[in-house]
């Protein structure tokens, strides 16, 4: 053997370096775990769930979206790098970023900049992360892509305040930024990073193209609700019916199902559109009042508050409305309270005019 291949067998071999990439399922996230990946990072993704987000349900339930392909875009997302996922549920200690965030709302009820912090810090204090010697986290943000969290001046805040400092990168924009310990450390060659900014997403579908992925998730700022005008103001429904702001599971998935109508302050309806959204709300018939209709085919609606035997009527003729009855002189309904017990009752349906557009939430 000569000194040369001795040299060669016994000098230590460099650490890879680990990082890992929170993974929402939409593209940036994508894109900039394969940047890193491309780099021979060792890259695993976390994926967290915080009950806000469509890919969870919302496409299994409704009939119409029955064509609609149903995956989790995170696993998906994972597979097309060939990375481990650790899914984690924060759905309880996310409420508090929800409910009161130190930054403010986005344009809706959007706590983005708290909740990028957040989901970064929770990577970072994530146990294993430190125990398996991860080195660094990876995002898919971009500077000017989303007008709260993704601004220059916000993006030192994240890193600040979630407590990973230089140790987040960037990929997709870190030529904007100063230098982070990855590649000052030379974990990643910076000049293999990029510099995308604004909210064109055409530099993105460009690196797709050149990673050569065809197929991706479209949201730019991930699947969340809360960046939803029409959602946001269901849930801000909520929390002034209630008198406070809180929320459970229970409660934000039923505010993507159905009509909901609120007639007075004291009570709202939910009101099925379709098969599919009946069969997911007769699962709350032991927690809720509950409508359907006799006599002719309709929704399945349920009445959350305090109501009285006018109330009920009321909700009765409203629901009616949504029947195969509508046209009806009266339509027999069937309400029945959360404990089982029912009474039979036959209502005049509303008529679409007397079902004030205002009482739509």
């Amino acid at each position: 053997m000569s000194n040369l291949e001795t040299l060669q067998n016994t000098a230590p071999k460099s650490k890879q370096p680990k990082a890992v990439a929170l993974i929402s399922g939409g593209l940036d996230s994508l894109l900039a775990a394969k940047v890193v990946q491309e780099q021979g990072v060792h890259v695993e993704g976390i994926n967290f769930y915080t009950g806000f987000c469509v890919e969870g349900h919302t496409h299994a339930i409704r009939k119409k979206d029955k064509e609609k392909e149903k995956r989790n875009n995170a696993l998906w997302v994972a597979e097309q790098l060939g990375i481990k996922l650790h899914i984690i549920d924060i759905s309880e200690e996310y409420k508090d970023i929800v409910l009161n965030p130190k930054h403010g709302y986005g344009a809706n009820l959007n706590p983005c900049l708290d909740c990028k912090i957040f989901m970064v810090n929770q990577a970072q204090a994530w146990a294993w992360a430190e125990e398996n010697g991860f080195d660094f986290i990876i995002t898919g943000e971009v500077i000017g892509q989303r007008p709260k969290s993704q601004r220059k001046e916000t993006m030192p805040i994240i890193a600040r305040e979630s407590g990973a400092d230089d140790r987040l990168l960037r990929p997709l924009c870190a030529k904007n930024l100063i230098p982070t310990l990855p590649e000052r450390e030379g974990w990643v060659n910076r000049e293999e990073l990029y510099d995308f900014s604004g909210r064109s997403r055409k530099p993105q579908f460009e690196l797709a193209k050149k990673f050569g992925f065809e197929d991706f998730a479209q949201p730019a700022g991930g699947c969340c609700f809360l960046t939803d005008a029409n959602y946001s103001k269901k849930l801000a429904d909520l929390w002034e019916a209630r008198g406070e702001r809180r929320y459970e599971l229970d409660d934000i998935m039923l505010l993507k199902v159905g009509r909901h109508i609120r007639p007075k302050k004291n009570f709202k309806l939910i009101v099925s559109r379709e098969e599919g959204e009946n069969n997911f709300l007769r699962g709350y018939k032991r927690q809720f009042t509950s409508i359907h209709t006799v006599s002719h085919g309709g929704p399945l609606t349920l009445l959350d508050g305090e109501f009285d035997k006018d109330d009920i009527k009321l909700a009765a003729r409203i629901a009616a409305r949504y029947s195969g009855g509508k046209h009806a002189d009266k339509v027999t309904v069937q309400v029945e309270n959360y404990q089982g017990s029912s009474f039979v009752l036959d209502v005049e349906p509303m008529t679409a005019d007397a079902v004030k557009q205002e009482w739509h939430v």
